[in-house]
């Protein structure tokens, strides 16, 4: 399945606590995200919450955008991407 390198920008900053409302609001994101084959793998969040880097995979670019619509989350870009890490070579 293809892999996916989402940026999104967040004018006020993500917040999402980490109570069971922000468990709950992820576990929202995963569900959605599962009507349509689209998994999210993790994300990385800038120092000053404006900016995520969102690993996702998916049948296509196409249902990756759908489900972040759907999720009213922000897409700025999405690339698709592989794997390169220091250990491919050994």
């Amino acid at each position: 399945m293809p892999r996916y390198l989402i940026e999104r920008s967040f004018k006020d900053g993500l917040q999402i606590p980490t109570t069971n409302q922000g468990a709950e609001t992820c576990g929202n994101v995963v569900k959605t995200n599962g009507d349509l084959g689209v998994t999210w793998v993790h994300s990385y969040v800038s120092k000053d919450h404006k900016k995520t880097y969102c690993i996702y995979d998916g049948p296509n670019e196409n249902a990756v955008r759908q489900a972040g619509q759907r999720n009213g989350l922000p897409i700025d870009s999405v690339t698709e991407v592989s794997v390169l890490d220091p250990y491919f070579y050994h």
